[in-house]
């Protein structure tokens, strides 16, 4: 039965539109914390020293090659987060096309955010994997501004063929993934003002 395929498992892709879940529920929706993934620490580790002295305490970075600093970034996040399968430069990436896609739709920075909340959520779940991590993004996109846009048919459309052109996925496929991202979320769309509100500011700095 299709019912028993596992649409986050690579084997159930063809079975997108599936409505059961399985895999690492690690993430507890209520302790969502929307500056996790973007916390300006994760880059620093063990290249940062703290020095306290008598009347103030400074922070010195040592300089460190880009590729060794990613590196040691993605190590850092995979022993914190051992179930989740991607690595933080490629969760980063993603959000960078989630972004810019979005920039190109016109759609304003509070649907990006709520796509970020709903993506980051999946993320610490550890539900997403290489094989469906581009599928969600989308979903995550296409929710998020049926939610909070203004959206008309031609504009879904519109959107649809962006994500489909961008991400390099069979629409049918989106869509029926759509439900499933739906389903892991617990429909939980309307998000409180304080998941929301950090990622908006941020984008607001870059849009």
């Amino acid at each position: 039965s299709r019912l028993r395929n596992n649409p986050w498992d690579s084997a159930g892709m063809g079975g997108c539109g599936a409505a059961s879940l399985t895999g690492s529920d690690v993430g507890d929706p209520l302790e969502y914390n929307p500056n996790l993934l973007d916390d300006p620490q994760w880059p620093c580790g063990k290249h940062k020293r703290v020095l306290i002295f008598a009347s103030y305490m400074t922070t010195v970075i040592e300089y460190v090659k880009p590729s060794d600093l990613k590196k040691d970034m993605n190590e850092t996040f995979r022993e914190k987060f051992p179930h989740v399968k991607l690595t933080l430069s490629k969760i980063r990436s993603l959000k960078r096309e989630m972004r810019s896609l979005s920039e190109e739709c016109s759609l304003e920075p509070v649907t990006v955010a709520m796509a970020y909340v709903y993506f980051e959520k999946l993320v610490l779940q550890g539900k997403l994997s290489k094989q469906n991590r581009k599928l969600c993004a989308g979903a995550c996109v296409l929710l998020a501004a049926k939610i909070s846009s203004d959206l008309r048919k031609s504009g879904v459309k519109q959107l649809i063929d962006k994500l489909e052109e961008r991400f390099r996925f069979n629409r049918r496929d989106l869509i029926g993934f759509e439900f499933t991202v739906l389903v892991a979320l617990e429909l939980a769309l309307y998000l409180p003002e304080n998941q929301v509100l950090p990622h908006y500011r941020r984008l607001t700095q870059q849009f």
